[in-house]
């Protein structure tokens, strides 16, 4: 990370004629010059070490390379969705799927949208976060070569899902992209982040600034199935304006280290309902990270977050909501279960509530164990093997998660991928 040449990169990053963006790229280097990438002296990095990351030296990708067979996307490609493809942090109009959109519904890259909607990109970008967040948000700042622009006006609800799939192909470089989502007042949309790659170590950094005026209504689902060697930031950033409605469910099935952060604030009687699954094995590191912000009353929040992890694995979840003074009867719950299925397997939790308001309601709770042996012998009573019963129990813990998921497609492809990393023997994938 630290030996690559960001004077050869700048030139060639989308917005060369804008100087706010310049001047937007260069106080975010400046940033991450000074500060480098968080280590785990950083509070909220304490559990997850990235001083691999340093070492690895990876390099960018300058220019769009050549288009990849669209057969090897069609695993991870939800059928009746729009979809944006990026190719290692580039937009590939070949293989994005665009055609049907309503004509007023505004969904392009943002190499296209920092030349079409510059003055509209200059009054958010960099407003749901900054780069003083921590050093891979100022990397990103700096660095992002392209991303996906959705602007939908009030009251246009898309009768489609829109998905965007992250590609990375090329072994030993970094992509780096930037979305920006805007929904009017009463719009709503389901939005799809899937992120893949193939077999190569490479580093991902995605930065998603969501804006969501009153009323809309925003469904969003992650979900990264990362190279076995891969590392992987990704962050969601959202501003809710009173009533709004956002829903995020958060997949983290791949990855060699991966570390996923979902911010947001709320304004009055907004609703935030975060949930997510982590699936870890080998030495795999996922790390959940979570912030909710009350700043007016009424405000709602849901977190349920889940972990399954075997061999040498790590799963890390942070959770934090802040309850101002002012945001008076706000409801809040968070809840972090994790499962071991090793005892080498490792689970750290950290739930927060600072709650500076007195007419609340607000809890949290947290498990991190084994399966329950009397479950185990009750299966086993019934004729079952002890090996059959330990999975049977294993994907009926994690079944909840994928329950959430609206979509059938997209839960049949996050199903398949669950089926690939744990044992199968007893389960019948009918069940699930």
């Amino acid at each position: 990370m630290n030996t690559f040449d960001y004077s050869s990169l700048l030139p060639v990053l989308p917005g060369q004629s804008l100087d706010w963006l310049q001047q937007f790229r260069a106080e975010a280097m400046g940033q991450y010059v000074a500060v480098g990438l968080p280590s785990n002296r950083d509070e909220d990095w304490r559990y997850t070490a990235i001083a691999a990351i340093e070492k690895k030296g990876f390099i960018p990708i300058l220019s769009v390379i050549d288009s990849i067979d669209a057969d090897r996307l069609a695993p991870y490609r939800l059928s009746n969705a729009w979809s944006v493809v990026l190719v290692d942090g580039h937009f590939s109009a070949d293989l994005s799927v665009l055609e049907g959109l309503p004509a007023e519904a505004q969904v392009m890259s943002m190499a296209t949208a920092l030349q079409s909607h510059a003055e509209l990109l200059a009054a958010y970008l960099g407003q749901a976060v900054n780069s003083f967040e921590h050093g891979f948000i100022a990397f990103n700042n700096a660095c992002f070569s392209d991303g996906v622009f959705i602007n939908i006006p009030a009251h246009l609800v898309l009768s489609q899902p829109l998905q965007c799939i992250h590609v990375s192909t090329t072994e030993a470089s970094f992509s780096a992209t930037r979305n920006v989502v805007m929904l009017g007042e009463h719009a709503s949309l389901q939005f799809v982040e899937t992120f893949v790659g193939f077999d190569a170590s490479y580093l991902s950094v995605d930065v998603s600034e969501v804006f969501l005026a009153e009323n809309a209504q925003l469904t969003s689902y992650k979900v990264q199935i990362e190279s076995e060697k891969a590392y992987h930031f990704g962050g969601t950033y959202i501003k809710q304006a009173d009533n709004a409605r956002f829903s995020h469910h958060n997949f983290a099935l791949g990855g060699l280290l991966a570390r996923s952060d979902v911010h947001t604030d709320l304004q009055q009687a907004a609703e935030c309902e975060l949930n997510g699954l982590s699936l870890g094995n080998r030495r795999q590191h996922i790390d959940n990270h979570t912030r909710i912000n009350h700043s007016k009353p009424y405000g709602m929040s849901r977190q349920v977050y889940k972990g399954v992890f075997d061999d040498r694995a790590r799963g890390v979840f942070q959770g934090r909501v802040v309850v101002a003074e002012n945001a008076q009867k706000t409801d809040s719950a968070m809840n972090n279960r994790n499962l071991l299925l090793s005892a080498d397997a490792e689970a750290d939790s950290k739930p927060q509530l600072e709650i500076y308001a007195d007419d609340v309601k607000c809890s949290h709770g947290v498990t991190v164990g084994q399966l329950n042996e009397q479950s185990v012998f009750y299966l086993q009573s019934r004729g079952i093997d002890a090996e059959s019963a330990r999975n049977m129990l294993t994907f009926a813990f994690a079944n909840e998660m994928l329950d959430k998921i609206q979509l059938k497609n997209l839960r049949d492809l996050v199903l398949a991928q669950l089926l690939q990393r744990f044992p199968q023997q007893g389960v019948d994938s009918g069940w699930l």
